[in-house]
Parts: C-alpha cells; structure tokens; sequence
C-alpha cells in the first residue's frame, strides 16, 4: 500500500506532468511547421547541394494573409519562414539574388553559381505580397520553346517559376490524350483523330483553334509520352503550392464530328494564317446540346488522368471570327461556356485570355466586350490583359466591367532574339495598375510567346508583386551584379547603360536584325522581320566594348549569355549598314563595290553565327537534337526534326502570312538559313547588274520560297549543339574586326 504522504507527492507532480504536457501542446500547436524536407528543400539540394543544409526552412500558414516571406541568419543557418512553399521559394530566391549574386535561369543546360561562403543576413528581412496571383506563360510558348522538352528542361523551369513566385502557371501539356479518347467515345477513328492534331510545334494554334490537320498525324507514342510528362509537371507544381490552369473545351471540334452529328450547329471557323481552307478550324456553338456532352466527357477523363485546381482556360475566339457578332449570341457564348464547366465542376473558375480584344479591336467593340463578359457570374470569369507593355485594355473597357483581371507583360513575339523591352515604362505601368485597377485586379503575369533574350524583364515584372521591390536603379544593379558585377564593376556600368539607353521601348511583333529578313534592296518584304531600333548602334557597340572588357569567371552562364546576345545584336544592326551600301552600289552600277559589300555582308553573317555557336542557348543543333530524341524509329526523327525547322522558318504551309514569325538569331540558322538567302541574293543582283539587267526580285522570290521549303525536309546537314570556343574570346576578336566601323 502507498502511504498517503508518498501518494500525496505522487499526484502533485502528476499534475505538474500535465500542466507541462499541456503547455508543450500547446507551444507546439503554436510553433511553426518545419519543413526541412519539403520540395523547397529538395529544390535546393538540386540547385546547390553544396550548401543545402545551411538552410532552414519553416512554413507558418495563415489562409488569411497576403503570401509573405521572412529571411533571418540564425545559429549559422539562412532561416526562411513563410506561410506555403511558394511564398518560401520566393524567400530563398531573395537570399540568392540580394547576398549570393546568384539567379537560376530557366534553362536546364545553365549551372547554378554559388560563393563558397554563404553571406550572413545581418537584419531581418520581411516582405509581402502585393498581389495574390502571379500567371506564367502563353499557348504559344508551347511551340516556340518548349515543344521538345523532356522533364529535365521543366523541373528546371519549374523551379524558376517557383524561385519568382508564380501561382498561376499554363499547364496545357498531354491534353490530346484526353481529346483523343473522348473523340473516339464520339465515334471517330484512331486515323481520324491523329490527323485532326498538327504537328508537335503547331498544337498550340490548333489547340486555340487555329488550325487542324497540319503535318499530321500525330503518333501516338507522342500522346503517351506528353501525358507522362503532364503528370510530372502538374504534381511538382502543385507540391509548390501553385495553381495549374488545365484546359476545358472551348467548342473546337474536328470537322467530322458534322458526319457523326449532322444536325449538330457546327461552323467552319475563318481562315488563319493564310493557311488552305482544308486546315481551318471548326466551332460548335455552346448553346447546341451536344456542347454540353463533350465538355463533361472531357472535364471528367481530364479530371481523371490529371485531377483539378478548378480552373480552366477557354478561348472560343482567338484571332478567329465568332460565327455571329450579335450582342445576345456572344453572351448566350460566354454564358453556356461557364455554365457548362459549373454543371461538371461547381467549384470552376473560367480563365480567359484578352488577346482576340487586341488583336480583332475593330470586331471587338466595347458593347459586344461587355456583353460577352458580363453574362458569367460576378467572380467567376479571370481575364488576362495580355499585351499591357503596349495596350492595356482594362483602361479601355472600365476595368473590364467588374471581372475580375491580370495585368500581363508580354515582351516577346515567335521567340524574336531581338534585345527590346522598357524597364522604366513596365515599372511605372505596374505601379499606376496598382493605384488605379481597382478591387478587381487580382494579379501580374508574364505571356511571353517564347523564351526570349531579355530574361530580366520577367523576373522583374514578378519581383513588382512584393513589397521588397527597391525601385528601377538598385534593382538593375542586382542583376548586373550576378552577371559578373560582383567580380568587375564594368558589368554594372554596362547594364546601367542597357538601361538608361537600350531597354526603353516596348517589344512590338515582327522585330528581326535583317539578317534574318528576306532579302530585298530596300526595307523588308515582311512585317514579321523589321529591323527597327530605337537606340545608336553605336551606343549598344560601346556598351558590348565594356562587357567584353570586364573580367569574369569563365563560367558565369548570365555573364557569358549576355555577351553572345548583345554582340548578335550590334552585328546585326550592324549588317542593315552593309545592305544600304550593296545597295547604293547597285544604284551607281558600281559592281566591283558591289562585290566588295556582298563579300563582307556575307562575312559578317558568318562571324554572327560563330559568336551565337559558342552558347547553346541560341543554337539550331540543340534545337534539332532535342527535336529528333523523340523519334522512335528514323521516320519519326525525321519528322519532328522537319517540324522543329518550320517552325521557326516556313512556320506552316508554304507562303503562308507566317513565314519567319519565328526568327531567330541562332547557330546553324544564321549562316545556313538566313545567309543563303542573302548569298543567293547578292549572287543574283551582281549578276543582272553584270548583264545590264534590272533585278528581278519575283524570280528571286519564287526561287527563295521554294528552296525555304525545301530546307525544312532537308536533313543531310548537322549543327553542333556548342562549339566550345570561349564567347568573350570570339566576342574580343570580332569587336576588334569590325571597331573600324563605329570609328
């Protein structure tokens, strides 16, 4: 028996015990989460595994605040807190660009450069969102970038878009796997299907119904691996606490649906892109029954094989006519399109691109805008005004009638490697949408049509989302230092020049060097290549002079980039002068003057894509290989490599209002592509002007049109992903080449 002094003890300390369990519970339930071991952290054991275990990192929910982020040195250890995972990349990305000097670019191939000694944080840092929702990426970046990219390439971007905060990406990748089984469901062939999809590069305009049956038909191991990578892409976005944006059926139908179902209200859509009518698109009206039946078929296998954020995007009419411009019949459209999604997911929130409002002004007048809009209930219709660096519509429509909208910088058309883009305006814009966009503006986005060559533009317009944005001046400073200022303060002079001189006009479409231009005596034949600036040549020429002179280590991948794509640049606009002086030539019927500006035309041509081939960033053979790796058998290698060469020359069918919409300053492109047509030019006028002839430039198009087809099936020539040559090597020794020239 235990005596009443010892049972006495023994229930004091009992209730002691817990007292002390209870108040440890509840400290516990009070403290943070740590989350040593979450995709943050294993981000950074892929990004940096040298110095993975010096960070920290602590999630703290709170549902009912703004994203936020704190960054803190602790006991040795860079502690970051924040209230989800996305919120905590955006921490540990502020660490990387403020202390280490160091950005993760969104391209796999770049390493990541960190200092061997971690920087201590002296005071703590704290910032917050300014805005809930940050979008990312275009349908068209699916054909421009990323048709051939294999989970090595979107892990990397992957980590970039959760580095700069982005909630709301496009995620559009595998969607013909679902369409494929529901268009059998619907009673069509398996040949049927495979040719209504285009080839890999064009479905993005095929899935915004463009066109159908270009280069097809699809195989099927193509699906199969797209829904893979899909799977992929989606779970690891989602573990970083983002939002995917899925598809949802728009009313695009294949054309022999009209067989199956004839009484079915299906319209040929009008034409796009000059291409045959064979390859235009077919619309089924939302209010006809069997709109509703496709759409369910559709949400449900999706929702299967992908799950739901509840989100979708829908755009019935992009750069294609409505089958009827009546006010009712647009918003009965919008109304039957939300209504539909609602009945399968009554959590749905329709995302809509306001692209075709920009694009079709003349068509989209602000009564049948408003009629469209205003038909889908309050909160449920997002819009995205796409091109805000040129246009903003929310002014134009008074803040878009109370939908709710984001604001988005475009800055890129085809994946154009033209240097172009306003920081000044873009910071100015997004402060003025701030003050004046009202209740309504729910958030930023990038809809980049490719991933171009002014990278900074994009992680600035993200960095504007937070409060810890330290203004224009010092925030170029930032990013100059991580592309080797820290090393030599010329790489900061250098940008702060790109700054106060270069970066001041917005990106327009069609922007080219004329290299990349068909040739012609005078101006272009196209507005998809003109090469207008808005800068001294000689500026930009100075500038390349101080980055070339700066001192940086050899493996700086932002240093090295940024060489390679302000030389391509300054040569290029460089060559318009060589064109004006063959031409002059030409004039005076000096032909020995002639021969003498052909010969360095060429030369200059050849010295570009010897820079461009010493990083793979702008090289064709990359783009090729990661093409053919698809291919399963030699036809198939052959077919995506055919693929991977129209798209960026012939774009489609031949002579179509898309040839070089894509051009590019890369490797392989420049001296095979582009300089054939202007050595096959120069050829041609030296040798009318030597018979006394008149240039024909009819015959010279007719030749260059059908030789342009031509070399997208000619696969007997290889590029080299690299060269191997040293980009500020090649870079000194061709400045030197041509300084005679800026004399």
């Amino acid at each position: 028996m235990v005596s009443h002094e010892l049972q006495k003890y023994f229930m004091k300390y009992t209730a002691l015990f817990k007292i002390f369990t209870l108040l440890l519970m509840t400290l516990t339930a009070c403290s943070p989460q740590r989350r040593d071991d979450g995709p943050v952290a294993e981000m950074a054991r892929r990004l940096f595994p040298q110095h993975a275990d010096s960070f920290v990192f602590v999630v703290e929910p709170d549902s009912a605040a703004s994203d936020r982020f704190t960054l803190e040195s602790v006991d040795g250890k860079i502690v970051i807190t924040a209230n989800n995972n996305n919120s905590l990349a955006v921490g540990l990305n502020h660490y990387l660009k403020n202390f280490c000097n160091t950005r993760v670019s969104w391209f796999a191939a770049d390493s990541v450069i960190m200092p061997d000694v971690l920087p201590v944080v002296p005071e703590r840092v704290e910032a917050t969102a300014d805005v809930d929702n940050r979008f990312f990426l275009n349908y068209c970046t699916y054909g421009y970038s990323m048709p051939y990219w294999k989970w090595a390439d979107w892990e990397r971007m992957i980590d970039w878009m959760a580095l700069n905060g982005v909630t709301m990406p496009l995620a559009i990748t595998g969607q013909e796997s679902v369409w494929y089984e529901v268009w059998r469901e619907m009673g069509l062939t398996d040949e049927q299907i495979r040719s209504y999809f285009t080839g890999p590069a064009q479905l993005p305009w095929h899935r915004m119904s463009n066109v159908d049956y270009w280069q097809s038909p699809l195989p099927m191991s193509w699906l199969e691996d797209q829904a893979e990578l899909q799977k992929k892409i989606l779970e690891r976005e989602r573990e970083f606490d983002m939002t995917p944006v899925l598809p949802a059926f728009s009313g695009h139908v294949p054309g022999e649906l009209k067989d199956l179902y004839p009484d079915a209200r299906i319209h040929q859509m009008s034409q796009w892109g000059g291409y045959d009518d064979k390859y235009r698109s077919h619309f089924i009206e939302p209010m006809d029954s069997l709109y509703g039946v496709i759409q369910k078929k559709f949400l449900q296998k999706q929702t299967e094989m992908y799950g739901t954020d509840h989100i979708y995007g829908i755009d019935p009419f992009n750069e294609v006519d409505s089958p009827d411009w009546n006010e009712q019949f647009l918003s009965e459209v919008s109304k039957r399109i939300y209504g539909s999604i609602a009945e399968i997911d009554p959590e749905a929130t329709w995302l809509q691109m306001t692209w075709m409002f920009y694009h079709s002004k003349d068509k989209w007048t602000q009564p049948r805008i408003e009629a469209f809009l205003t038909a889908v209930p309050d909160g449920k219709l997002i819009l995205l005004d796409y091109y805000c660096d040129d246009t903003e519509i929310w002014r134009q429509t008074d803040r878009y009638y109370g939908a709710p909208f984001i604001w988005c910088y475009l800055g890129n058309f085809g994946g154009n490697t033209m240097i172009a883009g306003n920081i000044d305006q873009t910071d100015a814009r997004i402060d003025s949408v701030m003050a004046e966009g009202g209740k309504n503006l729910i958030g930023l986005g990038l809809t980049l049509e490719g991933l171009d060559v002014n990278p900074h533009m994009h992680e600035l317009v993200l960095d504007k989302a937070w409060s810890a944005f330290p203004g224009t001046e010092a925030w170029v400073d930032t990013w100059a230092r991580s592309r080797g200022g820290d090393q030599d303060s010329l790489v900061i002079s250098a940008w702060r020049a790109l700054h106060d001189s270069i970066y001041t006009h917005q990106a327009t479409c069609g922007q080219a060097v004329l290299i990349n231009a068909r040739p012609m005596l005078v101006g272009t034949d196209s507005w998809n290549t003109y090469p207008d600036i808005f800068y001294d040549n000689s500026t930009l020429w100075s500038i390349w002079q101080t980055l070339l002179a700066a001192e940086v280590d050899p493996a700086n991948p932002g240093h090295n980039f940024d060489v390679v794509n302000v030389g391509r640049q300054a040569l290029g606009n460089l060559f318009s002068d060589f064109r004006d002086n063959f031409t002059a030539a030409y004039n005076a019927r000096d032909i020995e003057a002639m021969k003498l500006w052909a010969s360095r035309m060429d030369q200059l041509i050849a010295d570009s894509d010897r820079l461009l081939s010493t990083d793979q960033t702008f090289s064709l053979g990359k783009w090729i290989a990661d093409a053919r790796d698809f291919g399963a058998t030699h036809e198939e290698k052959d077919y995506y490599e055919e693929n991977a060469r129209g798209i960026l020359t012939v774009w489609g069918q031949k002579a179509t209002q898309l040839n070089d919409y894509a051009n590019r300053g890369w490797a392989g492109l420049t001296n095979d592509f582009y300089g054939h047509r202007w050595r096959s030019f120069t050829d041609a006028v030296i040798a009318a002007a030597e018979t006394g002839k008149s240039y024909d430039p009819k015959a010279y198009y007719d030749y260059i049109t059908d030789w342009e087809e031509q070399w997208t099936r000619d696969f007997s020539k290889t590029y080299p992903v690299v060269s191997g040559e040293s980009p500020v090597e090649v870079g000194r020794e061709l400045a030197a080449k041509y300084q005679s020239y800026f004399n």
